[in-house]
């Protein structure tokens, strides 16, 4: 069974289509990313996905339950760390973990037990006493994931869980969360502007652009996508005086560090390293360095969401 099943999920606020017929599933036990640009549609998707905003048209699967005909089990099985954290500021943060596990129904001792597990493995239980106004936005998000996965869910929503976190936190939550996949088969829903982030974590990535989904695969298989966008770096010890000649007609070159790296963009990039190797050797020039790169998932996400991808969707 699919973790998460959507089916021409639409919110519209009056004339305005924020959500437009989106449709895709996510797997038991994969982290999928949620990527996309101011606006795109994604909060308005994660609302309705998480009982929060009803939907205008079309309906969701979560663990089986249609959130719209059995709206209170499909929130069940569900853990939610918003963006901001939203802790309970005069309760410590063992009552914050507690109050949260009553509320799924947690039997006494094993929130108790799974309660102090989680603060240990968050960094926590050293801070179980402190109220919650005086955490930082690090620590507050940390203890936002105690709180979301006391409750056991099977699917955990994080909406940009490490936005504006101190470099340790953030850390701290990518690899907890990916060990947490990986061990007990967690399915996380992650929601995300950070690039290195989604390729880090993710299995598959969604990428939303106005509404609509524009691509949806493996980070690896969108890279794919931009062949052309593949390249070959080559730093020279001294520049060039001339730009190196390449086969490739569609090649597009450019240079950086004050013209002793040339970087080529092509679909052929072995090629290119061996063409550039051999003109290096005809000049008479050494090379320091020289490595072929694949597109990164930035620009994946420029190439599908960018000002030429508008282009063709208003051709089309």
């Amino acid at each position: 069974m699919d973790a998460v099943e959507t089916r021409g999920l639409t919110r519209r606020y009056g004339p305005l289509v924020a959500v437009d017929h989106v449709s895709f599933t996510v797997r038991s036990g994969e982290i999928f990313g949620f990527l996309r640009p101011n606006g795109a549609g994604k909060s308005t998707t994660v609302k309705m996905l998480t009982g929060y905003l009803a939907p205008s048209e079309g309906t969701a699967l979560l663990d089986g339950h249609d959130i719209v005909r059995d709206g209170l089990a499909a929130r069940q099985r569900l853990g939610v760390v918003p963006e901001e954290a939203n802790v309970y500021q005069d309760l410590t943060v063992w009552q914050n973990v507690m109050l949260m596990a009553e509320l799924y129904g947690v039997p006494r001792v094993r929130r108790t037990r799974h309660g102090a597990d989680l603060l240990a493995l968050f960094g926590l239980d050293a801070r179980r006493a402190d109220k919650g106004r005086s955490l930082s936005k690090g620590l507050r998000q940390r203890l936002m994931l105690c709180m979301a996965l006391v409750g056991e869910p099977a699917i955990l929503f994080l909406d940009e869980p490490t936005t504006g976190l101190d470099v340790a936190s953030a850390r701290l939550i990518r690899e907890t969360v990916s060990r947490m996949n990986r061990e007990r088969g967690l399915t996380v829903f992650l929601t995300t502007h950070n690039l290195d982030e989604a390729n880090e974590l993710c299995h598959r990535v969604a990428i939303i652009h106005r509404g609509r989904l524009a691509a949806v695969d493996t980070p690896q298989a969108l890279r794919s996508t931009i062949e052309a966008r593949r390249s070959v770096e080559v730093v020279f010890t001294v520049a060039p005086a001339a730009l190196p000649p390449v086969s490739d007609p569609g090649a597009v070159i450019e240079t950086f560090s004050d013209g002793a790296g040339v970087r080529i963009y092509t679909s052929m990039p072995g090629a290119a390293a061996q063409e550039v190797a051999a003109w290096a050797l005809d000049s008479g020039l050494d090379i320091e360095s020289i490595a072929t790169r694949a597109p990164s998932l930035e620009e994946v996400f420029l190439a599908v969401t960018g000002p030429r991808a508008e282009a063709a969707e208003a051709r089309r």
